[in-house]
């Protein structure tokens, strides 16, 4: 079985053929193609400096453009009638691996 680290909106994952996954949100294409960072194929490894060569990782997009769970920061003084309360959704973006070639 065939792994692949990736990198995308400044975070890696580790993903094998047919995962679905939520990135940070993405162009507006029908398929993306990533550079691996690392490819796992059975005992062989490869590891890239910085991406490995010759490889990469297709994706298909399946939903374009869905908001991630509500985050919410907030910031309070003690007895300085000091509060205020900010909530943000992430843009998410999110693709199902097709296919990882290796070299």
């Amino acid at each position: 079985m065939k792994k692949a680290v990736i990198l995308t909106g400044s975070k890696q994952y580790l993903v094998t053929e047919g995962d679905v996954l939520d990135v940070e949100k993405l162009q507006d294409t029908k398929t993306v193609d990533f550079e691996p960072l690392l490819i796992i194929d059975d005992e062989k490894v490869s590891i890239g400096t910085p991406i490995v060569s010759g490889a990469k990782v297709s994706a298909e997009i399946v939903a374009q453009d869905k908001l991630g769970e509500k985050v919410t920061s907030i910031r309070y003084k003690a007895k300085k009638r000091v509060h205020t309360v900010h909530g943000h959704r992430q843009h998410l973006t999110t693709i199902k691996i097709s296919k990882i070639a290796s070299k």
